[in-house]
């Protein structure tokens, strides 16, 4: 695929998408290091990580613009970053082995890039385009994999999301938008493999977003339905105690000409209250 197919269009959006799709990582990144908590990340991160690589070998194979092939790159680098999180705050290894680790697993997978777009571009130039449309659609599964993690924590926790930042997801998904336009800005027959990897993930994440929606507004009403209740109880027992008063007073005045009759003399009816008492 020649180069001249990129519009400067194609760059502007894809430089948008880019910037917000690399972006969307650092909330979380710094929602991690707040909390020192990593929960329901670990293995969507490193599943992320891993999908980057197909991604970016795709997206330099396939000359796209040059935004979207630096995006798969830095995405990877920011998963890397956030595993080494998971590492350090949930499984509880070293500073040192959360470092070593999240790099030595970069380093290979940056070599796995060179050396697959070296082996693979000659081929696909000359025609052969079936290894780069697997590698593609490898992508888009293992993108969608690392979003399904989430999806089963949402499950066991009755709809509530857990460890997940909606800024995350909210940057993120636009950043697929923009990404998906610049797919649709460049010249000649549109990317679908490209496509769908955007739309994959924007898909996803907006589901995990309504659902987190969806929690927070049962939790809301339940909230008002728990203070209403709890309203109307105080209401029954103030009605409860004020016809209780009411009729021991009625039953008072009742009896009160009876226990006269009953009793001639008055000591003796004082005598009776004392010894009711």
């Amino acid at each position: 695929m020649a180069d001249d197919h990129i519009t400067p269009t194609a760059n502007i959006l894809g430089t948008i998408g880019t910037v917000l799709w690399c972006m969307q990582l650092l909330p979380q990144i710094w929602k991690n290091y707040r909390t020192k908590s990593t929960e329901g990340l670990g293995a969507m991160m490193l599943i992320w990580a891993f999908s980057g690589v197909p991604m970016a070998i795709y997206a330099i194979i396939q000359k796209l613009n040059i935004p979207i092939q630096a995006q798969a790159i830095i995405f990877t680098a920011l998963s890397l970053v956030t595993w080494g999180q998971c590492l350090l705050y949930h499984h509880k290894l070293s500073v040192w082995k959360s470092i070593v680790l999240p790099l030595l697993l970069g380093t290979v997978f940056a070599c796995i890039e060179v050396g697959v777009v070296l082996g693979f571009g000659p081929s696909h130039d000359a025609g052969n385009e079936g290894p780069t449309m697997a590698i593609g659609i490898i992508a888009a599964v293992l993108l969608a994999g690392g979003l399904l993690p989430p999806y089963w924590e949402i499950w066991k926790r009755r709809g509530e999301v857990i460890g997940i930042s909606y800024r995350m997801l909210s940057i993120d998904s636009l950043g697929g938008i923009f990404s998906l336009l610049s797919l649709f800005a460049q010249k000649g027959e549109f990317d679908v493999v490209a496509g769908v990897q955007f739309c994959v993930v924007v898909f996803l994440e907006s589901g995990i977003m309504v659902l987190g929606a969806i929690w927070k507004l049962r939790c809301y009403l339940r909230g008002r339905k728990e203070k209403d209740v709890e309203g109307q109880s105080e209401v029954v027992q103030g009605v409860k105690l004020l016809l209780s008063t009411y009729i021991s007073s009625v039953l008072c005045i009742a009896l009160n000409p009876m226990l006269h009759m009953c009793f001639h003399d008055a000591s003796e009816l004082s005598i009776l209250f004392v010894r009711v008492e």
